[in-house]
C-alpha cells in the first residue's frame, strides 16, 4: 500500500502544480496542453506515455529543477473511433522548451505512429530550443525533423500552432502535411523581430512577421486558420474524417442510401454567355459534391486556384479547380505550388483527384518569369504525371495552352476527361491566336481592328468548343452540366479499383 500511496501522492502533486500553472494560459486566451488533448480525443480514450520524464541537465542551475513531463504531454487515443497519436507541448513548463528528453518523448510517439499506421497530431506551443542543454536540444530537433520526413507519405501529420513556434522549431510543422494556426495566438518565424531588426534595420511586430494573417495570405505556410484552440481541434478532427489512417488504407467511405444523383438543371446556366465574364467556381463545387462536404485548404492563399476535400456519393476526393473570379483563374507561381503539394498529398494517401478546369493560361510578366514560373509550373506537371490515384478532369470553359495540360489532361494520365458544351480547348484565346495566325493580313489591312475582331470570331467559331478534342479521343465525352454529379460519381465508382505500376526508382526529382 505504501508504494500505491506514493504513486497517488505523486499524481496529486503533479495535478496541483498543473492546475496552478493553467491559470497563466487561460489569461492569455489559451488552453493548456492537457485541455487540448482532452478536446481532441474521444472521452477517456487517451493514454499518456512517459509522464515521469526527467531532464538530466546540470548546467546553468538546472540541477534539481523540476520540469513536469519535461514540458510535453505524449500518448495515443481515439478520435471518432480511430487511433491517433499526439504530442502537446506545455508552455507552462519551462516555456515548453525542447530539451533532450522532451524531444525523445515526441520521437517515440512518432515512431509508434509509424509502426502502428496511425495519424500524428502535434500541438506546438514552445519557446524553442532549451538553451541550457545546448547541442542535445539541437540534436533533439534534428531527430524530430528526420522522423517527420520518414513519416511523410506513410501517415498523415497535422500540426496545430497553438502558441509561439520560432527558429528551428518551425521546421517540424513545415515538414508535416497540414498546419492549423490560431488567430492572434500562434506565430511562426525563423528569425524573430529582434533578429530581423538587428540584421536589416526593419521594425516589425511579431504578429505582422509571423502571425496567422502573414502565413495564410502571404507565405502560404498555414493551411487553415482557427478562431481559438477549440476551433483548431475541430478543424483537425474534420480533416481526419477525410483521410485514411495510413498509406495502405483507402479513404473512409460515408455510405448512405439517401445520396441523390439526380440531374442538376441549375448547372446549365452557371457559365455566363460572355466568355470574358467570371463566375464563382465554389458554387459549382457546392452543387456537384455532397451537401456541406467541401473542406477548403489554404482558402486565403493563391485564390486563383481552389484546393480541398469533398465527398461525392460518400466517397472522399481531392479537388483542384481554377477560380475565374480571381485573375480569371490563371495559374501563377503560388497557385502552381499550392496545387502541386496538394496533388502529392492526395496521391500519397489514395485520395482520388477531381479537377475542374477553366484556365486561360499561365500568368505572363517579368516578375513571374524571374520568379521561376517555368520551374514552379513544372511542379504541377510533375505531380499529376506521377500521381497514380484515380484522376477525373472536367473542362467547364477555357482550357488554353500549357495550362490545359497542367490541369491534368489525358496526356498527363487523367483516367477520364469530360467537357461541358461550353468547353474551349485551344493553344490560346481567340484574340491572341488571331493576332499571330493572321498577323500579316491584319498589318496590311486599312482597318486592322475590324480585321482582328473578324478573325478572332472566325478562330473562336472553329476552335472554341470541345468537339475537335473529343473527336481525337482527348475527351471521353461531352456532357450536359446537369449530368455532372452523376457522371463523376459513377466514373469514380468504376475506376476505384485502379492499379498502375511505374518503373522502379528511389524517387523522382521534382523541380523545386
Amino acid at each position: 500500500m505504501d508504494k500505491i500511496n506514493e504513486l497517488l501522492e505523486i499524481r496529486a502533486k503533479n495535478r496541483k502544480s498543473y492546475e496552478k500553472r493553467a491559470e497563466k494560459q487561460h489569461k492569455k486566451g489559451k488552453l493548456t496542453a492537457k485541455e487540448r488533448i482532452d478536446l481532441l480525443f474521444d472521452k477517456d480514450t487517451f493514454k499518456e506515455k512517459y509522464p515521469f520524464s526527467k531532464h538530466r541537465c546540470t548546467n546553468f542551475n538546472m540541477s534539481g529543477k523540476e520540469i513536469p513531463g519535461d514540458g510535453v504531454i505524449t500518448g495515443s487515443g481515439y478520435v471518432n473511433g480511430n487511433l491517433v497519436y499526439s504530442f502537446s507541448q506545455d508552455f507552462t513548463s519551462a516555456g515548453g522548451s525542447v530539451g533532450e528528453l522532451h524531444a525523445d518523448k515526441i520521437c517515440k510517439i512518432m515512431e509508434s505512429a509509424l509502426k502502428y499506421g496511425a495519424p500524428l497530431v502535434g500541438f506546438n506551443d514552445s519557446g524553442g530550443a532549451r538553451i541550457q542543454e545546448g547541442v542535445l536540444s539541437l540534436s533533439g530537433y534534428g531527430k524530430i525533423f528526420y522522423l517527420n520526413t520518414i513519416l511523410s507519405g506513410v501517415v498523415p501529420q497535422i500540426s496545430i500552432i497553438a502558441g509561439p513556434c520560432a527558429g528551428g522549431a518551425a521546421y517540424s510543422p513545415a515538414l508535416s502535411d497540414f498546419i492549423i494556426m490560431v488567430k492572434n495566438i500562434s506565430q511562426m518565424f525563423i528569425c524573430g523581430p529582434n533578429v530581423v531588426k538587428a540584421a536589416t534595420g526593419e521594425n516589425i511586430k511579431a504578429e505582422e512577421l509571423g502571425g496567422f494573417n502573414a502565413h495564410s495570405t502571404q507565405s502560404g505556410v498555414a493551411h487553415f486558420v482557427a478562431e481559438d484552440d477549440a476551433h483548431a481541434v475541430e478543424i483537425a478532427k474534420l480533416l481526419l474524417s477525410y483521410l485514411p489512417s495510413n498509406n495502405i488504407e483507402e479513404p473512409p467511405l460515408k455510405k448512405d442510401e439517401d445520396f441523390i444523383l439526380d440531374e442538376l438543371p441549375s448547372l446549365d446556366k452557371i457559365i455566363p454567355e460572355n466568355p470574358k465574364e467570371s463566375y464563382d467556381m465554389k458554387e459549382v463545387i457546392r452543387r456537384i459534391f455532397d451537401d456541406d462536404s467541401f473542406l477548403e485548404v489554404q482558402k486565403y492563399y493563391a485564390k486563383n486556384i481552389i484546393i480541398g476535400f469533398a465527398r461525392i456519393a460518400g466517397r472522399p476526393v481531392g479537388i483542384v479547380a481554377n477560380q475565374p473570379i480571381f485573375f480569371a483563374g490563371v495559374i501563377d507561381i503560388n497557385a502552381a505550388d499550392k496545387a502541386a503539394r496538394f496533388i502529392n498529398f492526395c496521391n500519397a494517401f489514395n485520395i482520388p483527384l477531381v479537377n475542374l478546369v477553366d484556365v486561360p493560361g499561365f500568368l505572363p510578366g517579368i516578375e513571374q518569369e524571374y520568379g521561376g514560373i517555368i520551374r514552379h509550373g513544372a511542379k504541377m506537371l510533375f505531380a499529376y504525371s506521377q500521381a497514380t490515384v484515380p484522376k477525373i478532369t472536367l473542362i467547364l470553359r477555357k482550357a488554353y495552352g500549357g495550362a490545359y495540360l497542367a490541369m491534368c489532361s489525358k496526356d498527363l494520365g487523367a483516367d477520364a476527361v469530360y467537357s461541358w458544351p461550353s468547353g474551349e480547348i485551344a493553344v490560346m484565346g481567340a484574340e491572341g491566336a488571331a493576332n499571330i495566325v493572321f498577323a500579316k493580313e491584319i498589318a496590311e489591312s486599312e482597318n486592322p481592328e475590324e480585321i482582328k475582331i473578324k478573325k478572332a470570331n472566325e478562330y473562336r467559331k472553329s476552335f472554341a468548343h470541345p468537339y475537335i478534342a473529343a473527336g481525337l479521343n482527348f475527351i471521353d465525352d461531352v456532357i450536359l452540366p446537369r449530368e455532372t454529379r452523376k457522371v463523376i460519381a459513377l466514373t469514380l465508382e468504376n475506376i476505384s479499383t485502379k492499379r498502375e505500376n511505374r518503373p522502379y526508382k528511389k524517387n523522382g526529382v521534382m523541380p523545386v
